[in-house]
């Protein structure tokens, strides 16, 4: 991993509340993501199952976590299972975790062999009433391949019938929708290495250059800073394609006049950032182009406010969407007429902003968190209005990462990247 390691202390705390809200005499286990190949002896790489980082840090393939507070042994009250490592393994794939080094970074004190898992298991499954399995329910999950998650669930209800069945997905979206402290210090990391990447874009762009260049610089500053890379796929969208919301072909060249919108981030240590800013090839906004910019970021900058403790999600969208139909208005985009005869299912705002201004970011760019709940002190959300004009040629998109407080705004994690039209005019042409 480039990245330093983290406090193991963060997993600790992190299994503690888990453990804490698990039945009487039950077990959960958590499995590591596959190595997926893509043909031949070619694979992608590796990214870690959020959840068993989560709770433990362990950042490799084939491990396994178990957690059993009421197991009779308290070496076997949390377990972990790793690859054995030997020095064929050492020579052709890189060093893999020692037993010590898997305790150094997790605080867990007990770690086993992948070979003992089963006959572990089958021992603490006999102390057992109950297993946590870990589904993915993410409200925008649409997995088709199967993990190694799923495999495991199959086997273990196939083995143990007799045992009842827990989900552990309603406790870890609570949990990791509200941040640790050193959570937040590490998405702070993530957001500053976005910032060296935006700077070092403004004064990289001119007519001219491509998207993929402008990729590739992101790309540069990047990974020159412990980053694993793009938190996600990076849209780069100049003139026209910043109105495709998904564009990721990043092909096109940049032509004077037009606007780029950029929706890219840094990921650090498995956490993610997640920006948005829309800047001009040449350099200056046209006037029209001003007027748009600065109607969406003080959209922005009014939804930021209503994201507090207790507030709710869908009457908070539907805040910002009153609050973006007064600036389209005032743009002379749609007329009051058009909002008072407006479909409530499809509100007149919708056809220059159609997606949602918010969600929940962290070890995902789109993280875990319940939307039928409060919002609470320490959740993480973007701000992302946008305004989409495709008989004009552009599509202007903002968005900052911020942490909900006990009191007063949010904490803005990219305050210090550019956003104010002049400040980017002027690193532009500094």
């Amino acid at each position: 991993m480039k990245y330093e390691k983290l406090d193991s202390q963060l997993f600790i705390h992190n299994r503690n509340n888990f453990m804490a809200q698990m039945k009487p005499s039950s077990i959960a286990v958590f499995n590591s993501n596959d190595i997926y190949p893509v043909g031949a002896d070619s694979t992608m790489p590796f990214e870690q199952h959020r959840d068993i980082f989560y709770l433990s840090g362990i950042d490799q393939e084939e491990s396994i976590l178990v957690l059993f507070p009421d197991a009779a042994k308290e070496k076997h009250r949390e377990i972990l299972f790793l690859k054995e490592t030997n020095e064929h393994i050492a020579v052709w794939e890189g060093e893999k975790y020692t037993k010590e080094a898997a305790f150094e970074t997790s605080g867990i004190k007990t770690v086993y062999w992948l070979q003992d898992f089963d006959k572990v298991l089958f021992g603490l499954m006999a102390q057992a009433e109950t297993i946590y399995l870990n589904k993915n329910e993410h409200y925008r999950a649409a997995v088709e391949t199967q993990t190694r998650e799923d495999r495991f669930i199959r086997d273990i209800k196939e083995k143990y019938p007799a045992h009842a069945v827990a989900k552990s997905n309603p406790i870890l979206q609570r949990l990791r929708a509200v941040k640790h402290p050193i959570e937040l210090e590490v998405m702070q990391q993530a957001c500053d290495i976005t910032n060296k990447g935006f700077r070092r874009v403004l004064g990289f762009v001119k007519p001219g250059v491509t998207e993929y260049n402008i990729e590739a610089e992101f790309l540069h500053e990047f990974i020159n800073n412990r980053s694993r890379g793009f938190a996600y796929t990076p849209i780069i969208a100049s003139g026209q394609n910043a109105n495709v919301l998904h564009y990721i072909e990043n092909k096109g060249e940049c032509k004077a006049g037009e606007l780029i919108l950029l929706d890219v981030g840094a990921e650090y240590a498995n956490y993610k950032s997640d920006m948005s800013r829309t800047i001009p090839v040449s350099g200056k906004f046209t006037d029209r182009q001003k007027k748009v910019y600065n109607a969406v970021l003080k959209v922005k900058n009014e939804a930021t406010q209503l994201l507090v403790p207790g507030a709710l999600w869908e009457e908070y969208h539907m805040e910002v969407g009153k609050m973006m139909t007064s600036a389209l208005i005032d743009l002379k985009l749609i007329t009051k007429e058009e909002v008072e005869n407006e479909n409530p299912d499809w509100p007149a705002y919708k056809k220059y902003f159609m997606h949602g201004t918010s969600h929940h970011i962290g070890l995902d760019t789109h993280d875990y968190g319940l939307l039928h709940e409060p919002i609470k002190p320490n959740m993480v959300l973007t701000v992302e209005p946008g305004i989409y004009i495709p008989d004009e040629g552009f599509g202007i998109r903002l968005e900052d990462d911020v942490v909900v407080q006990e009191q007063g705004e949010p904490f803005n994690l990219m305050r210090d990247i550019p956003i104010e039209v002049e400040e980017i005019e002027d690193l532009m042409n500094g």
